[in-house]
C-alpha cells in the first residue's frame, strides 16, 4: 500500500543485520521515527544470527549490510530468505559490482548506498516491502543485460563466484600472506596491524569461502587465481 502498510495495516516490520553499533543505533532511531509506517524487529550482528533471526522473526524486509567484521554477509542471503516471506535490501559501502551483483542473485531485491539521503533509505525500504526492484539504471543493466546476451563459448572460471564472496579486508589479508609466507602468523598479525586471534578467524573465514584449509594451500590458491604476487626478495 501507497502509506507503507502491509495488507493488514500494520507497519513494515524491518530487521536489521549490521555489525556496527553506531549505525545500527542510528538505523534503528531513523526507522522507529517513522511510526507507525515502519519498526525495528530485532537486530542481528553475525550472518549466521540473521538467519536464526530471520527464520525466528519473519520480517517484512531484512536490511543488509554486506560486510559483517570483515564476513561477507553475501553466502547468507538465501538462508535469511528462507522462510519465503522476507524480502532483503542489502544497505552498503561496497563498490565493487561483481560482490553487489553477487548479492542481487543471491536474493536481495535492492541496493542503497550507506550515503543516500535517510529519505532514499525509507523509500527504499517502503518500495522493497511493496515488491519492487530498488537498483540503479546501471545495475539492472548489468543483471538483465547479462540474461539476454547469447553466452560466452569460454568457459567461466568456476572459482570466481568464492572470490567475489571476499571482503576487502579479506582480500587485503590474502595479499599479505603471499606477500609475508615466510612468516609465522604473530609476525603476519603485526603487519596488517590486528592481533593475532582476529587474524585467525579471518583465515578462517577465508579457507571457508575458498575452499581451503591451510595456508599453504591458499598461497597456491591465490597465486593461481591472481589474486596476489610474492614479494620480490631484496638483493644484498
Amino acid at each position: 500500500m501507497s502509506d507503507g502498510y502491509n495488507n493488514y495495516g500494520s507497519p513494515i516490520r524491518v530487521m536489521l543485520v549490521e555489525d556496527h553499533l553506531t549505525m545500527s543505533w542510528g538505523l534503528e532511531r531513523l526507522i522507529e521515527g517513522e511510526r507507525p509506517r515502519m519498526q525495528v524487529v530485532g537486530v542481528a550482528r553475525t550472518g549466521h544470527d540473521a538467519v536464526a533471526m530471520a527464520a525466528s522473526l519473519v520480517p517484512d524486509v531484512i536490511l543488509v549490510d554486506l560486510d559483517l567484521n570483515g564476513d561477507s554477509s553475501v553466502e547468507y542471503l538465501p538462508g535469511m530468505l528462507g522462510n519465503q516471506k522476507s524480502r532483503a535490501l542489502v544497505l552498503t559501502g561496497e563498490r565493487r559490482t561483481a560482490v553487489l551483483d553477487a548479492a542481487v542473485r543471491r536474493g536481495a531485491r535492492g541496493i542503497v548506498g550507506k550515503d543516500a539521503p535517510a529519505e532514499t533509505l525509507l523509500k527504499a525500504i517502503e518500495k522493497t516491502h511493496a515488491g519492487e526492484i530498488w537498483l540503479d539504471r546501471e545495475s539492472m543493466s548489468r543483471m538483465f543485460g547479462g540474461m539476454l546476451e547469447p553466452r560466452s563459448s569460454q568457459p567461466q572460471d568456476p572459482e570466481q563466484g568464492k572470490i567475489d564472496t571476499l571482503t576487502e579486508r579479506e582480500r587485503k589479508i590474502v595479499k599479505a600472506v603471499v606477500e609475508h609466507s615466510d612468516c609465522l602468523n604473530k609476525t603476519l598479525a603485526t603487519h596488517l596491524f590486528i592481533s593475532e586471534h582476529t587474524l585467525r578467524n579471518h583465515l578462517t573465514a577465508i579457507y571457508h569461502k575458498l575452499g581451503v584449509k591451510t595456508r599453504l594451500e591458499l598461497y597456491v590458491y591465490a597465486l593461481k587465481h591472481k589474486l596476489a604476487t610474492p614479494a620480490k626478495a631484496e638483493v644484498h
